[in-house]
């Protein structure tokens, strides 16, 4: 088990997450494999037009800021399967059709750099798995696991990593334990760690490097 790297008031980590909120953004729309500068997402989220980023990746790193200050609005919101499902419905607002907003996909879905398949989510295992994380005692293992099982549940057509390292700092925010947010020099090796639990399913490895590398706090 984990131990929790940080511990802080809910306040104090709501405005810690606020100040680090550009830099939050930045590194998720690079984890999704949207190549944009800090500097970039700044311009974005200030309303600053940016030449050479596509419309839609700037929708999806406006639609990433609609979330977090969802996140933080309700922050102390008991963490559910509807929860998750609203964050989904934000992030992937303008990227999928509004049938598929917080639908458990019904398709096949293709992982970069491996052959394994995450199979078709069933909504009575997806419960009972999620009822079994939330037993974790430990708030910071608690809240990797949660990040790492919905990532590799695949449980939407699209946006699963970037409603997963929302879902595991809403974990982290409300208890006080930090925040957690891939650095973007590290993102490679983050994705072929994650592309070796998927096949292993062997969570520890990947789970320790995160805490040793992405939850950051005061």
């Amino acid at each position: 088990m984990l131990d929790n790297k940080y511990n802080m008031s809910q306040e104090n980590n709501i405005f810690f997450a606020k100040r680090l909120l550009v830099d939050n953004i930045y590194k998720s729309a690079n984890l999704e494999g949207i190549a944009v500068t800090f500097a970039n997402t700044n311009d974005i989220l200030n309303d600053v037009n940016v030449e050479n980023i596509k419309p839609s990746e700037i929708s999806k790193i406006c639609s990433l800021r609609d979330a977090w200050h969802y996140l933080i609005d309700n922050i102390s919101t008991e963490l559910h399967l509807g929860f998750i499902q609203e964050i989904h419905t934000l992030i992937a607002k303008t990227e999928l059709p509004y049938k598929d907003l917080g639908a458990l996909r019904n398709e096949e879905v293709m992982i970069s750099g491996t052959s394994w398949r995450p199979e078709l989510p069933d909504m009575n295992k997806i419960y009972n798995e999620f009822c079994d994380i939330l037993k974790i005692e430990n708030t910071t293992d608690r809240a990797i696991t949660m990040m790492l099982w919905i990532m590799k549940k695949q449980m939407f057509k699209d946006g699963n990593k970037r409603v997963a390292t929302l879902i595991c700092n809403k974990i982290l925010i409300e208890a006080g334990k930090g925040i957690m947010a891939v650095p973007v020099e590290l993102d490679g090796q983050f994705k072929t760690m994650l592309v070796d639990y998927y096949e292993t399913n062997n969570i520890d490895t990947i789970k320790q490097w995160v805490y040793d590398n992405c939850i950051d706090g005061i």
